[in-house]
């Protein structure tokens, strides 16, 4: 049995393409970075947007997206994965997008204002650019 095949009734998981990944997460909101730290793997909430089918999000300067997410040579990224989903837990449905690629700091000016929850300064914006998008939909009957 396939990803995509289920008996009827039962949950199935669908294949999103890169358009639909893109649609569902550009109305922005909350998703997880994840990124490698000296310390190992870290995960963590962010406000974002999506401004030309890149993922664009702010941080606090000095704090561990700045520092650890700068290579210091010109032209090298580091490469994170940024992950959204929506899950409706009384039907047991929803949907999740992974986007990976290099992140950049933001040295000019951006389009689009990207609202934060957590307090303090966060004058820093980071982008990433998408190398691979992919994305699932899980959907009973």
């Amino acid at each position: 049995m396939s990803e995509n095949t289920a008996p009827a009734g039962l949950p199935h998981l669908e294949k999103l393409d890169r358009d639909d990944c893109l649609r569902l997460i550009s109305p922005g909101g909350v998703g997880r970075i994840a990124f490698t730290h000296p310390g190992g793997p870290v995960i963590l909430p962010v406000n974002y947007t999506v401004e030309q089918g890149a993922v664009l999000f702010r941080t606090a300067l000095g704090g561990p997206m700045d520092a650890d997410l700068r290579t210091g040579v010109y032209g090298a990224d580091f490469m994170v994965a940024f992950e959204v989903d929506h899950i409706d837990e009384r039907t047991r449905e929803g949907w999740s997008v992974l986007v990976r690629g290099g992140a950049h700091h933001v040295t000019g000016d951006v389009h689009k204002e990207v609202e934060t929850w957590a307090g303090g300064e966060r004058p820093l914006y980071i982008r990433i650019e998408p190398v691979e998008i992919s994305g699932r939909h899980i959907r009973h009957g």
